[in-house]
């Protein structure tokens, strides 16, 4: 940081002057390919689309349509603003907006970092799809200091974007590791009890509700998603409860809460104490969360049926097992998952730092005319 502040307060010391990116790129769109075409004409080169998942990556063709070094930006949608560094041959869709660097005082790694800031704030969020189109990138404004500043804020990002791939692709081996040993651990022979879901607890059953109904409040509402839909004034249950998505893409979603909530749309289910322990229900449930998604039927909006959920036969130990059983895989789920500890926290906290230098670096005083 500080050969950083030298170059700055030696090259740029009254500021810097700001352009349009029009003024700095040629700026296009994308074409129509379809996935029926990216099947068709399978190969090694990458076709990137409005989404923001996978790094855009909608599949590979045979073909591509640019080379070197651009940016791309999602034009519409829920992800409308975001951009992303390309480097190499591939192809995007008309859904996405193109920027190739036609003027030599500026970077393009160092025009990325500055857009991922900047962007975001020219999105347009009216009529209930936001949108980023050509004309309004073309006003966004940029500081362009020297090329020996923007080389070494390109530097300093890089390292602390690398720094957070390390880390992610190690959490994201680690969360392997604990699947393959949560699978392992809740495989057992044939000397083990196996009940029924109906058998083993209670049903608790969500009311239906809108957001536009209830005042806003600190209780979560669950529809049986990761996270809570929404945050209401009042709950319909306390304690212990497993809850399992009934309906949509999420359906046999598994989730554990012990804590006031609101459960709509899913299936809650209370442990019976006796016989099985609610943490390690959840467990077994979510070891097995792809089998209960294959479970929905219907057109439209798939669901799963209490019924079929009632007849699943699930092992069940003795409570000194469960016990041991839940005691282990809470100490990894930690390590895994937990944003207070571990690897999460850790990315957390570098994610933060990473933001706050990010801004503070492409923060400059405009240089007056």
């Amino acid at each position: 940081m500080s050969r950083l502040k030298e170059l700055i307060d030696e090259l740029c010391p009254n500021g810097v002057k700001y352009y349009r990116v029009d003024e700095l790129c040629k700026i296009s769109r994308g074409r129509v390919i379809s996935k029926d075409y990216i099947r068709e004409n399978a190969g090694k080169y990458p076709v990137y689309s409005s989404q923001t998942e996978n790094d855009g990556n909608l599949g590979c063709i045979e073909t591509y349509d640019y080379e070197g070094e651009f940016l791309t930006w999602t034009t519409d949608g829920a992800n409308a603003g975001s951009v992303f560094y390309r480097n190499g041959c591939f192809s995007i869709t008309n859904v996405c907006g193109l920027l190739q660097v036609c003027e030599e005082s500026i970077l393009t790694k160092y025009l990325y970092y500055a857009l991922v800031i900047e962007a975001p704030k020219y999105v347009s969020r009216g009529m209930g799809n936001p949108k980023l189109m050509s004309n309004v990138m073309a006003r966004v404004r940029i500081a362009v200091p020297s090329a020996e500043v923007q080389r070494e804020i390109v530097r300093v990002l890089d390292t602390f974007t690398s720094l957070t791939a390390e880390l992610t692709a190690e959490l994201t081996a680690r969360k392997k590791q604990y699947e393959f040993f949560r699978n392992k651990m809740l495989t057992f022979d044939t000397k083990v009890t196996w009940r029924r879901l109906d058998e083993i607890t209670n049903l608790f059953r969500g009311e239906y509700i809108t957001k536009n109904s209830t005042r806003e409040g600190i209780v979560p509402v669950i529809l049986g998603g990761q996270e809570p839909a929404y945050y209401i004034d009042k709950s319909n249950h306390d304690g212990e409860i497993i809850v399992v998505a009934r309906s949509g893409a999420s359906a046999g979603f598994v989730s554990y809460w012990n804590e006031p909530i609101y459960v709509t749309d899913g299936f809650g289910y209370e442990a019976k104490t006796e016989l099985i322990i609610t943490k390690y229900l959840y467990y077994i449930l979510k070891n097995i969360e792809c089998a209960l998604n294959a479970m929905k039927r219907g057109a439209g909006v798939p669901h799963i049926s209490g019924e079929a959920l009632a007849k699943i036969m699930l092992p069940v130990p003795q409570i000194e097992e469960q016990e041991r059983i839940v005691e282990i895989l809470d100490h990894f789920d930690c390590l895994c998952n937990d944003l207070s500890c571990g690897l999460p926290a850790e990315i957390e906290a570098r994610q933060k730092q990473y933001e706050y230098y990010r801004d503070k670096l492409l923060t400059f005083k405009e240089l007056s005319e």
